[in-house]
């Protein structure tokens, strides 16, 4: 009799904290997601399309969520040159880097509560690309105004070889010279969820 009603009572609880629960929508349209990555001769940067995402928000945290970054949507901003920056894009969306035909979407995945009364919080999740999950955590300021919410973290740094992107990567190649690219880039993004 103990045990049923300790298990009533924590149902009990489960029920409730479902009820409390509110979804958060991802505003893809006001989101943004800034791209920069270097080489020993300089670096390029641009930005990358956010698709969709969801959050479930609770007694001031995100108990779980996700969003989709469209793969497909990559854009330069630093070459002027049309001819150059079509031909790095079609470098970027091609199986050496983020071979975009064959997964045309990266997704970040949130794997601890997220508090939101916090001005800094730290966001732990999994990031996706190519198919390869791996953690990544992250500083982000939060702001928070009735029904909305708002992400930003300047400075989200990724290495791109645990993805099994490693062209031009000194780590795994020894005579690419002044033709190396780093393993880390960064990521500067704004993501506004919505109810």
């Amino acid at each position: 009799m103990k045990t049923k009603i300790i298990a009533l009572f924590f149902l009990s609880q489960f029920a409730i904290a479902a009820t409390w629960a509110q979804t958060y929508t991802v505003d893809a349209a006001k989101s943004t997601l800034n791209w920069k990555a270097e080489k020993i001769t300089g670096f390029h940067e641009g930005t990358i399309g956010i698709k969709s995402g969801s959050f479930k928000v609770a007694s001031d945290k995100i108990t779980a969520g996700s969003f989709v970054i469209s793969m497909n949507t990559i854009v330069n901003t630093d070459l002027t040159d049309a001819e150059y920056n079509k031909k790095l894009i079609g470098h970027l969306g091609s199986p050496d880097f983020f071979d975009v035909a064959k997964f045309p979407e990266a997704t970040f995945t949130i794997t601890k509560p997220v508090d939101l009364t916090k001005a800094v919080t730290e966001v732990h999740g999994n990031l996706t690309i190519k198919g390869v999950s791996k953690p990544l955590s992250f500083k982000t300021v939060v702001k928070k105004d009735g029904s909305s919410f708002v992400f930003m973290a300047n400075s989200i740094v990724v290495d791109r070889t645990a993805y099994n992107i490693k062209y031009g990567s000194g780590t795994f190649f020894s005579d690419l010279g002044d033709k190396v690219i780093y393993d880390e880039f960064t990521i500067k993004l704004k993501l506004v969820a919505v109810q």
